[in-house]
């Protein structure tokens, strides 16, 4: 498992000018704030689009290339696909904001709801994705499942993020 620290991650992000053509820094929320929000837009899915960034720009700079983000298939949603030249990994991202600094209970972290059942869908719409994509599809040695988690404050700032390769 890789676990970044706020400062390296932080710091390896501003090394370069942009990632995946995003100014940076990319994980500051970019939904405004609560009184600024209109009424339908829901919060839960702004932190999930919030971690989905973070996570594709984490496996970018492990040199990935995202093939797609949010990828729909009859039987739901993968959140990332991506391709290094060797697998072809994909990825669900599980983001949670934590409300006290620093403090969250091991069912709070992100990572502890990935169910068995969670697993099991994964692997169901990655095989519907490879058969509908098959003529478009990267020629991978390796097809992989990670496991991704962000945590991030309340001001959506990254605290922390896990990554566990190869998680089933």
């Amino acid at each position: 498992m890789r676990r970044h620290s706020p400062a390296q991650f932080w710091h390896e992000l501003h090394s370069q000018d942009t990632i995946a053509g995003l100014a940076l820094p990319i994980v500051q929320a970019d939904s405004p704030s609560p009184s600024q929000r209109s009424p339908r837009e829901d919060p839960r899915r702004a932190l999930g689009r919030l971690g989905e960034r973070v996570a594709a720009s984490h496996l970018e700079r492990l040199g990935f290339a995202i093939i797609e983000r949010n990828a729909r298939t009859r039987y739901g949603e993968i959140d990332l696909i991506a391709f290094n030249g060797e697998a072809l990994v994909f990825a669900e991202v599980k983001t949670r904001r934590a409300r006290k600094r620093w403090r969250l209970t091991p069912e709070e972290q992100p990572l502890a709801w990935l169910r068995t059942s969670q697993r099991a869908r994964l692997r169901r719409l990655a095989a519907a994705w490879l058969y509908a994509e098959s003529r478009n599809r990267p020629r991978a040695h390796t097809i992989r499942f990670d496991g991704i988690g962000v945590i991030v404050d309340e001001a959506g700032r990254l605290i922390c993020l896990d990554h566990i390769e190869a998680a089933w």
